[in-house]
């Protein structure tokens, strides 16, 4: 679980500004170092935010979502979220996280919040109670289907935020049907990127589409950046001289990390010093190991298991290339939405091969800050992996692209200004 030492204060007024505009308090492993903001449009009303995809419970939606959150003005959201788990150690990691925020955190008693008559008056409560006109519903669905009850309680813009899910229902006939009454009872559907636009608005109305905007998760590029501390990463781990392909992502199928493993027989002819550094955790993680013991390159591969948020950047910049040749499985219904990591990585200053599943191909500019290859194909893995191995000229400028590239369209502070005007 990421560390929740993050602390955020409200500045001194500045020049021009309203005096709203959040400071951040350097702390190792905070979920989101906030930038300077001013909230001069913001504080003309509350938002409420409801969503099951909130921290301490780990994810990228959850990061995503308190990432937002946190560039908002503190005194002017609410946020309506279910309750992490029902443990004692769920209970207090979930109360020393909400007591860490700047802004309120209302637990329903639920682990999972569905759109039921019960939570939905509490939703209903709540926006009455806190006098907000505005509702942001963190994943589209289902939740999504409580606005045109929070619309008669008072809500006067309502935007429902789309990922790789929504895509997934968006070819099911039943759940396109719900898609579809989501997207009605919604002012604004936020998408992540074609690949996930494309896919929901063929499921909802025209009128639903036309109002679609495009709002992807951001990178704190002051976080994620070159001279991360990869190299005490590398010297901890013995990889010191080694060529090192990176992977950061949790352990599951549909992420590609046994693609990489069955292709390393094919980097190691042309490289034979090169390492595989798995990074994450997961329930794939024993049919790794047994693959690569089978492959016979289980000397080649590091698993370092879940590591902490903190360490995450030091992770990225141990490598020379990142890889994580994602792939769709069950017939698109598991499929990337778009794949933070590659970015991630970029900012990082790494070139990175990216598969092709979903909205990943978003997250890279192909040939220019690394390549897009076939999920599911070794080959064509290793082949991209080997020629950035062999080249460090290349290497520097992908990776270099890459950087630019994020700071330029990727940054948290220009998202956050995007969500602000939809509200």
């Amino acid at each position: 679980m990421p560390d929740l030492t993050g602390k955020i204060r409200k500045s001194r007024p500045r020049a021009g500004g309203c005096g709203l505009c959040l400071e951040p308090v350097a702390a190792a492993g905070a979920w989101g170092v906030a930038r300077p903001f001013r909230y001069c449009r913001q504080a003309m009303h509350k938002t409420l935010i409801v969503t099951n995809d909130f921290p301490p419970r780990p994810g990228g939606i959850q990061a995503f979502l308190h990432n937002m959150a946190l560039r908002l003005d503190p005194d002017r959201i609410v946020v309506y979220a279910s309750t992490w788990k029902h443990s004692a150690e769920g209970r207090e990691a979930t109360a020393a996280f909400d007591a860490e925020q700047p802004f309120q955190v209302v637990r329903d008693r639920t682990t999972m919040l569905l759109p039921t008559p019960r939570v939905t008056r509490r939703a209903v409560g709540l926006l009455r109670e806190h006098g907000c006109e505005s509702v942001w519903f963190g994943a589209a669905a289902p939740l999504g289907l409580m606005g045109p009850a929070l619309r008669r309680a008072g809500a006067r813009r309502i935007v429902a935020t789309t990922h790789g899910h929504e895509a997934g229902w968006a070819q099911l006939p039943a759940a396109r049907q719900l898609l579809r009454r989501i997207g009605e009872g919604t002012d604004t559907l936020t998408y992540l990127g074609e690949y996930t636009r494309s896919r929901i608005a063929s499921a909802v109305t025209d009128r639903a589409a036309a109002r679609m905007t495009q709002l992807p998760p951001g990178v704190d590029e002051k976080t994620f950046h070159p001279g991360s501390g990869g190299a005490q990463v590398r010297a901890r781990l013995g990889l010191t001289d080694r060529p090192v392909v990176v992977c950061v992502s949790r352990l599951v199928p549909r992420k590609g990390q046994d693609t990489l493993i069955e292709a390393m027989p094919r980097i190691l002819a042309a490289v034979p010093d090169a390492v595989l550094l798995i990074v994450g955790g997961g329930p794939y993680e024993a049919d790794l190991r047994a693959l690569a013991t089978a492959t016979g390159v289980a000397g080649s591969v590091v698993f370092t298991g879940a590591v902490p948020w903190s360490e995450l950047p030091a992770h990225y910049g141990a490598g020379d290339v990142f890889a994580m040749p994602c792939r769709t499985r069950r017939g698109g219904l598991d499929v990337e939405g778009l794949g933070i990591v590659y970015l991630e990585a970029s900012a990082t200053g790494l070139p990175v091969v990216a598969g092709d599943s979903g909205g990943a191909p978003d997250a890279v500019l192909d040939g220019e800050t690394g390549w897009v290859v076939r999920g599911g194909a070794p080959d064509d893995a290793a082949d991209r992996i080997v020629a950035l191995l062999l080249d460090p000229a290349l290497r520097e400028r992908m990776g270099a692209a890459g950087r630019a590239w994020v700071e330029e369209k990727w940054r948290w502070d220009l998202l956050a200004e995007r969500l602000r005007a939809l509200l």
